[in-house]
């Protein structure tokens, strides 16, 4: 999963860049290092002023709740720990710990409005998160924020009409694991399978007449997906020649909105369409050398190429199981760039109380980029069998298996979990994860970070 290179912008892809320091591909890792404090940009006003009104509305929501019970809120404290059995290459820890705290309110003055927020605050022991505090609303650091707002929306609702504004979470598409058409949903993959989902800044309006729903989305401002970084056992680095030195030469984030449109009919057999034009929010790279008095340096530089996604999703009951197909291809007018499609066929049956997942996900490239080079875990897990399999022991008791196996064996990722909750507020949940293959596949590359965790939670 990883590339590299500093070009100027394409009047067709990017429109006044903005750069920031990292770098990765589908088929290795690079991300960014650590920029000394001194050199970092100040905050910039727009997003002090958007965090700073974050904060007062969310002691406006903490205050309402003594004076009206029209509010509500939860969250929790996590503890989490995760061992490494081996050794990587640029990586010798075997644990790394890390706690997150997450508070969400949500505040209804009347039965049409609904506001929405949450903040989270970590810390770790691995230097995923950074150490300066300031509270995030981008989400563009290359490391996990101390502090976050995760989410900050207003939902208006009546009649046939929803409409939601603000920093808040968008999935589209039916299928599980791979997600073709989930354009406004960029993740967090600094540990590559044990990832989690990005809020994006946008305005969304629903209209529902009957069985049929029209979505449209308008995103103002792109959010990436965070990649794994550069020193760490998640990005698996390439072997260069001697004399040859990878730098990071930042990042070119795109301006410009997103725009998306859905229309979703739900029956016996629920289909829809789909419609994106925007950005990809995972990166490409371009590569530039420089020949200096040592060697050979390698300038990378992180960009996202400029896209449109045409796809569709649908979901058809059985008397045996029910049936899921999910299928998008992506162009884009940055020659750089890949295009092709992407596919998931998939079963599900529930039995009692097991529940059953089973699929392949494919690839077909119609026109190849002239950068080979990027970080697509959505396309490194095609041409792979997928499967999941989740059983209810109890109110308190569940497990869950899932795997991901190449056609050719090159790849296998195999991942056990079991839960329980202790009481009305504690949950302890063990994970453990096998990954094995071939270096030069794409599951196969992390054979070396098999791993398990306990993560330890308290709910309120």
């Amino acid at each position: 999963m990883v590339g590299i290179h500093h070009s100027p912008p394409r009047r067709g892809g990017v429109d006044a860049p903005k750069a920031q320091t990292g770098w990765s591909d589908r088929r290795n890792i690079l991300a960014e290092p650590t920029t000394p404090a001194a050199s970092r940009p100040p905050l910039l006003c727009e997003e002090r002023n958007v965090c700073g009104l974050a904060l007062l509305l969310f002691v406006l929501l903490a205050a309402s709740n003594c004076y009206s019970q029209t509010y509500t809120q939860r969250g929790f404290l996590e503890s989490q720990s995760t061992l490494y059995p081996l050794e990587a290459p640029n990586d010798r820890a075997h644990a790394v710990g890390e706690s997150l705290f997450r508070y969400e309110g949500f505040f209804n003055p009347s039965g049409s409005v609904q506001l929405a927020g949450a903040l989270d605050f970590r810390i770790d022991t691995h230097l995923q998160v950074g150490r300066d505090f300031k509270l995030s609303w981008q989400d563009r650091e290359i490391r996990r924020p101390v502090g976050e707002v995760r989410r900050l929306s207003a939902t208006y609702h009546r009649g046939p009409v929803t409409v939601e504004i603000g920093k808040h979470f968008i999935r589209w598409g039916k299928t599980d694991i791979v997600t073709p058409t989930d354009r406004f949903a960029p993740r967090d993959f600094l540990t590559v399978v044990d990832n989690d989902f990005l809020a994006v800044t946008a305005a969304r309006f629903n209209f529902e007449k009957g069985t049929n729903t029209i979505e449209a989305v308008w995103s103002p401002r792109f959010t990436p997906s965070r990649i794994p970084l550069p020193n760490q056992r998640w990005a698996v680095l390439p072997e260069l020649p001697p004399g040859i030195t990878l730098r990071d030469a930042g990042a070119i984030f795109p301006e410009g909105p997103q725009s998306g449109l859905r229309w979703n009919h739900a029956g016996a057999v629920e289909y829809e369409l789909s419609f994106y034009q925007g950005f990809n929010h995972l990166p490409s790279f371009d590569a530039t050398p420089r020949f200096t008095s040592t060697g050979i340096d390698v300038d990378v530089r992180r960009f996202y190429p400029k896209i449109i996604m045409a796809g569709g999703d649908v979901a058809a009951p059985t008397p045996w199981f029910t049936l899921k197909g999910e299928a998008a291809y992506f162009s884009s007018t940055d020659n750089r760039a890949d295009e092709y499609t992407l596919y998931v066929i998939q079963f599900e049956r529930q039995t009692g109380e097991w529940f059953f997942v089973a699929g392949y996900a494919g690839e077909a490239i119609t026109r190849h980029g002239t950068r080979a080079t990027d970080f697509a875990p959505d396309r490194g897990l095609t041409k792979t069998l997928l499967g999941r399999a989740a059983y209810t022991i109890d109110a308190n008791r569940n497990i869950l298996f899932e795997a991901a196996v190449r056609q050719n064996g090159e790849g296998v990722w195999i991942k056990s979990e079991y839960s329980q909750l202790l009481g009305q507020h504690w949950r302890a949940t063990l994970n453990l994860t096998l990954i094995s293959g071939n270096t030069a596949d794409f599951l196969g590359q992390y054979h070396r970070n098999s791993h398990a965790m306990i993560v330890v939670r308290y709910s309120f």
